[in-house]
């Protein structure tokens, strides 16, 4: 069997590996296991609206407050503040095992809850925005099962309504049959393995009452909310459980289940062969001209004739010179190190399940902490490259490294929060979390920055295979499709045709709240991104350098950043056909959070694209012989 067999036979297990592991689930908790008649906390989340994009506290409403008038708010990790959650206790009574037809959740018979106009109003907002409740039990979000229209499969949404609109009035759901399902661990342990909802809205006038007991008809009128008098309501519940073959590992499998496995496989199968079209074209530049001009300049004969002929070693004496702006490069640069090394680990985690919805929060927070600790080796490579540049004041470059990124992201969360906090949404970051940033911020990444800073510059620079004239050349008019804008939008097609199926999963994920998990997919088309942006990466600068022009440093980090162009206008195209925000605030947040995506992923895309660049230029020029 030869090498490219076995390559060949190795990439096949792989590729099956990571299939394998979108289905792989480590859970991020142990299980938690009751008796017969033990006491269920049910906790509520948040209330969320794709229409709004701002989240609100549950009791941002006047719901039933709980039985001790307490609030209880569990403690949070960092991502799960950024994205608004707010867990806190509800009043529901759940019992393991133990069903419940129909009970009041607060107030009595005698005494109806009172909502005033101004409440009344709050929740007809609501209302009219579409906004879901979400609550949890033993760290499993509600289902509400839905009938989808086109395809007629039920599906499950998250959370559960808050009411509905008919004929221009307002209608909330003021019951909820909880239906939980258990699993025996043990004849006599149970554990919880499914949670859907039920909700229902019921006049307060048919609810009939015995004892703690309420009974209402099938056809109960709907619990009007009216904006104008006020409202009087009740709100009930009911439990019921039921047993179930599933076990706790793959209790999470009704909210991860996805019908387009095959969009993926198509977007990975599609990836492959852009990556296939950019290697044979590589094949051919490397393979017959490359080798074809590197044996014709090392030549005795024909020097003259092969010099007339191509242009790239022409440019010999001029290709290393430092670029415009050394310092900015290098802090771009780094800031790209950064957020490639935190992308890829964290997705590497992720992959493995470590970092799995279950644990809500934990993405964030670990690309976070991430982030803030690549600044040592982002801070490294970054002195290197910016000393090789000829560059001297590196305290001032470390601090443009560890500020520029970091600073536009906190300048513009912190403007946007502003808008959020206006709005009382849950989704504003408190003043305590915003200092706890600030401090990871100056505390940890910029002393890891100047560290690594501090390292870096005392190394060699990298070392060129030729040296750099004192006078520069003076480069040619170009052709018209070697423009830089030009350039950019061609290299940028091929590396988001392979992301960009892939995009959608991940903005449906921000965007209309659900959830993300086939990170095995994510990890490969991460892969597929880099090697693109590689290869055309190599693509252009060679087309550039024949042309005799030896400005490549920022025009190869710009031109392999050209995918995030494309990827700002997919952002419009879904914001236009997918989304139905109609208003100010939900239209800017979206706009500024897209606008930072756009940022990461040129900042990424660029810098693996200058790399690629850089590494082929030194190879190809250590390759002739120089005089």
């Amino acid at each position: 069997m030869d090498s490219k067999q076995i390559n060949l036979i190795s990439y096949l297990i792989f590729v099956s590996w990571i299939s394998q592991s979108c289905q792989f689930y480590v859970p991020g908790v142990a299980p938690v296991e009751f008796k017969k008649g033990q006491r269920i906390e049910v906790k509520a989340v948040k209330m969320t609206s794709t229409k709004t994009q701002l989240p609100y506290e549950y009791y941002s409403l006047p719901f039933c407050l709980p039985k001790n008038g307490t609030f209880i708010y569990k403690s949070e990790n960092l991502g799960e503040v950024l994205r608004g959650d707010r867990i806190v206790n509800t009043p529901y009574e759940v019992n393991m095992a133990e069903n419940i037809e129909c009970r009041l959740l607060c107030h009595s018979p005698e005494k109806i809850m009172n909502w005033h106009v101004e409440d009344s109003q709050k929740v007809i907002s609501r209302i009219e925005h579409d906004y879901f409740v979400h609550l949890l039990v033993d760290n499993l979000p509600a289902a509400t099962r839905v009938l989808n229209p086109v395809t007629n499969e039920l599906q499950f949404e998250h959370g559960y309504k808050l009411g509905r609109m008919f004929e221009g009035k307002h209608y909330i759901n003021n019951h909820l049959k909880l239906i939980l399902w258990y699993h025996k661990h043990t004849p006599n342990t149970f554990r919880v393995v499914g949670f859907e909802v039920e909700a229902k809205s019921v006049y307060h006038g048919d609810l009939k009452f015995r004892n703690d007991v309420c009974t209402f008809p099938d056809t109960a009128r709907p619990q009007l909310v009216d904006g104008s008098t006020g409202t009087q309501l009740f709100f009930t519940y009911s439990v019921e459980w039921k047993e179930s073959d599933v076990s706790w590992a793959s209790r999470w499998d009704t909210y991860l289940g996805m019908s387009d496995v095959q969009i993926h496989w198509f977007s990975i199968i599609n990836s492959l062969v852009v990556i296939f079209f950019l290697s044979g074209i590589l094949t051919m530049i490397m393979v017959r001209t490359l080798r074809r001009d590197i044996a014709r300049y090392n030549a005795d004969e024909g020097m003259d004739e092969a010099i007339e002929e191509t242009g790239w070693k022409l440019v010999h004496g001029d290709v290393f010179r430092p670029p415009r702006n050394s310092r900015l490069f290098a802090a771009v640069i780094g800031s790209g190190i950064q957020i490639f090394l935190m992308a890829l680990i964290t997705i590497f985690f992720a992959m493995l399940g470590m970092l799995s919805p279950a644990s809500r929060g934990a993405l964030m927070t670990a690309a976070i902490f991430l982030y803030v600790f690549m600044g040592l080796i982002a801070g490294y490579f970054s002195a290197r490259l910016y000393k090789t540049m000829k560059g001297r004041e590196w305290k001032r470059s470390a601090f443009l490294t560890a500020t520029l990124y970091p600073g536009i992201i906190f300048s513009t969360c912190f403007f946007l929060n502003f808008f959020i906090w206006g709005k009382h949404s849950s989704g504003a970051v408190p003043f305590s979390t915003m200092v706890a940033l600030l401090c990871l911020w100056f505390g940890i990444s910029l002393p890891l920055v100047f560290l690594g800073y501090y390292f870096g510059f005392r190394k060699q620079p990298f070392q060129h295979p030729v040296r750099t004239n004192q006078i520069p050349r003076q480069v040619p008019d170009q052709l018209w499709y070697m423009n830089p804008m030009l350039c950019t939008l061609m290299a940028g097609i091929l590396p988001f045709g392979a992301v960009f199926i892939e995009l959608f999963f991940i903005f449906t994920a921000i965007w209309e709240n659900q959830f993300y998990y086939l990170f095995g997919f994510l990890f490969l088309v991460f892969c597929i991104l880099v090697i693109s942006c590689s290869q055309i990466s190599i693509v252009m600068v060679y087309f550039q350098l024949c042309g005799e022009d030896y400005h490549w440093w920022w025009r190869s980090f710009i031109v392999s950043g050209g995918s995030a162009t494309y990827v700002a206008a997919y952002s419009l195209f879904y914001f236009v056909t997918k989304l139905e925000i109609t208003e100010f605030i939900p239209t800017l947040l979206y706009f500024s959070y897209t606008g930072l995506m756009v940022l990461t992923f040129w900042l990424l895309t660029g810098t693996i694209g200058f790399f690629a660049a850089y590494a082929f230029i030194r190879k190809i020029y250590a390759a002739v012989k120089i005089d």
